[in-house]
């Protein structure tokens, strides 16, 4: 049986147009690594070009009242809903490094309801998590129940949009065979020099 990696081999960096070689340059520089989600949907540049732009428009805000930590954490919860190894292990080791708690991807990815975070967050995996496996009851007894917590109409629409997004991500990494790369099992756990 051929492995799926075989039939969506990543992108040689030498064949990529200038801009895409240069933004994963650049992450290779700030994280002393390429992950391996850059090369590999870099093999489609124009595919590539839209699905970080999107990346950067949910991820990099800074407004609203999701934290980059909620935000991890989100991809964390859903991802692990959606079995994919590559964003759990990928995106559980930028929630540690957030959260300054190199236990906390474990606990929400296996189950957050039981996970040592506040109620606030636990209101926002559980409006994440209908949003991923049931959008068709979201009803405004959701958005009180967030904003209970601190949280407006635009977080919600934010929340929602991290999960869809993600949701496709998940997706991607997972028929394409996509593996976490080594490194990501030790960040936010061993400090970065001890590695």
């Amino acid at each position: 049986m051929t492995h799926t990696t075989d039939r969506f081999p990543a992108a040689e960096l030498t064949d990529l147009p200038a801009d895409i070689r240069t933004r994963i340059e650049e992450v290779g520089q700030q994280t002393g690594f390429v992950p391996n989600v850059f090369v590999h949907l870099a093999r489609r540049p124009a595919e590539f070009r839209a699905f970080f732009a999107y990346y950067d428009a949910l991820m990099e805000k800074d407004t609203g009242n999701l934290t980059k930590a909620d935000r991890e954490m989100i991809i964390t919860v859903t991802s692990a809903a959606n079995k994919c190894l590559y964003c759990v292990v990928a995106h559980g080791a930028v929630l540690r490094i957030f959260e300054k708690d190199s236990h906390i991807a474990d606990q929400v990815a296996l189950n957050y309801r039981h996970a040592d975070i506040p109620a606030r967050q636990k209101a926002m995996l559980d409006f994440a998590m209908k949003v991923q496996q049931t959008p068709w009851l979201i009803c405004d007894d959701d958005f009180a129940t967030l904003a209970a917590h601190g949280f407006d109409d635009e977080d919600a629409w934010d929340i929602t949009a991290i999960t869809g997004f993600f949701g496709l991500s998940n997706r991607m990494a997972t028929v394409t065979g996509m593996t976490p790369n080594p490194e990501f099992y030790l960040m936010g756990r061993i400090p970065r020099d001890k590695r």
